[in-house]
């Protein structure tokens, strides 16, 4: 199968299955000399691993995995030697057992059925590769670029900003704080709202249902002149990023569909002179900053300098105990209830996925800018 490869100088390829012997990913281009540890790696991967949170935390699974990485090649003495990185995360707390029943049935709200009419056969075993569990590499690999980005002096976070149907306050609102979204187990930027919501996924957690939600993602110190103005925009990788990570459904920069309904005087951001010194800039380029941040940071496919600022959605966890109808192998309709350990609300975890494919689009963005110009 293709598609398993990333990027275009800084390049990633992930591999395995949610019950297979381990996941991982192979990251090539990757510059030499960047401080890379184990820690690194491994701070990332427990911000997204299944069961991670507080004990009776209804947004997570309860499959339990260490998710400790070993790095195989590329690094020496925390540094990167540029060399291609291999990175490989053993699977230890699978119960492939739990998938039996599914072997023949069709999950509503999955991929059995298209990864069989495409490849003519399939792990039933926890989606196999459709996982979520596939994430592992992309977010190993996420530490990589993000050690590269922070010595760029460039910063990604992301927060959860609504699940459940609650919409949590956002940068400028009151009771918006991000060091709270940071050390809450929802990732939600203010208290109050990360309790109700946690309320709400308990109840559909007792309801046998799931629930989706909302992640917001903004880049700080990048550069202007990121990304190219035709089939290479900025804004482009950074959607076609989102929509590659399994049940993401949306994504909105800047304004997004707000501006549809708006007028140009209202969403233009009007240029102002610079806060700050700015270099790097071609010669007789003054260096200038806007008023307000509508564009989210893109304009013509190319990075302002501003911060980028954008929203991925995430549909509903389709694994849910509730009975639902679907079909088997011979056509016929079938009750289904789902077991096993699922998540009832996948945007948590999300987070770090968000933020590592992020890392990822700016890396060889980054890469890719160094031959635009003499």
């Amino acid at each position: 199968m293709g598609g398993n490869s990333f990027g275009t100088l800084f390049t990633i390829t992930t591999f395995g299955e949610s019950h297979g012997p381990g996941c991982g990913v192979l990251v090539d281009g990757c510059p030499a000399g960047v401080s890379l540890k184990t820690e690194d790696i491994a701070r990332e991967l427990r911000r997204r691993r299944p069961g991670g949170g507080p004990q009776g935390l209804g947004a997570a699974s309860g499959r339990a995995e260490a998710d400790e990485p070993e790095i195989l090649s590329g690094v020496f003495e925390g540094k990167t030697l540029g060399t291609p990185i291999a990175i490989l995360v053993r699977n230890k707390d699978h119960r492939s057992g739990d998938y039996d029943e599914l072997k023949d049935l069709y999950r509503p709200g999955h991929a059995d059925w298209p990864w069989e009419a495409k490849y003519g056969i399939r792990d039933h075993r926890g989606g196999g590769r459709s996982s979520g569990r596939e994430t592992v590499g992309r977010v190993a690999a996420g530490a990589a670029a993000k050690a590269f980005l922070a010595e760029e002096g460039i910063l990604i976070r992301a927060w959860t900003s609504a699940a459940a149907g609650i919409q949590a306050p956002g940068p400028g609102d009151p009771g918006f704080d991000y060091a709270e979204a940071a050390g809450n187990p929802l990732g939600v930027p203010h208290r109050e709202t990360a309790e109700r919501i946690l309320e709400k996924i308990e109840n559909l957690r007792n309801q046998g249902d799931s629930a989706g939600g909302v992640i917001t993602c903004m880049v700080t110190g990048l550069p202007p002149g990121l990304g190219d103005p035709v089939f290479g925009k900025l804004d482009a990788r950074i959607a076609g990023a989102m929509v590659s990570i399994g049940a993401v459904k949306g994504v909105e920069l800047g304004s997004g569909f707000t501006a549809a309904f708006g007028r140009g005087s209202d969403n233009n951001d009007e240029p102002a002179p610079p806060r700050a010194a700015r270099s790097g800039l071609p010669p007789g380029v003054p260096a200038l900053d806007f008023k307000t941040n509508h564009a989210g940071g893109v304009l013509g496919g190319i990075s302002t300098g501003s911060p980028l600022e954008f929203r991925t959605a995430f549909k509903p966890v389709p694994s849910i105990s509730k009975k639902q109808r679907t079909l088997d192998r011979q056509g016929t309709v079938r009750d289904l209830v789902i077991r096993g350990r699922h998540d009832v609300c996948i945007v948590p975890r999300a987070i770090p996925v968000v933020e590592a494919m992020t890392a990822l689009v700016l890396a060889d963005l980054v890469l890719l800018n160094r031959s635009a110009r003499v």
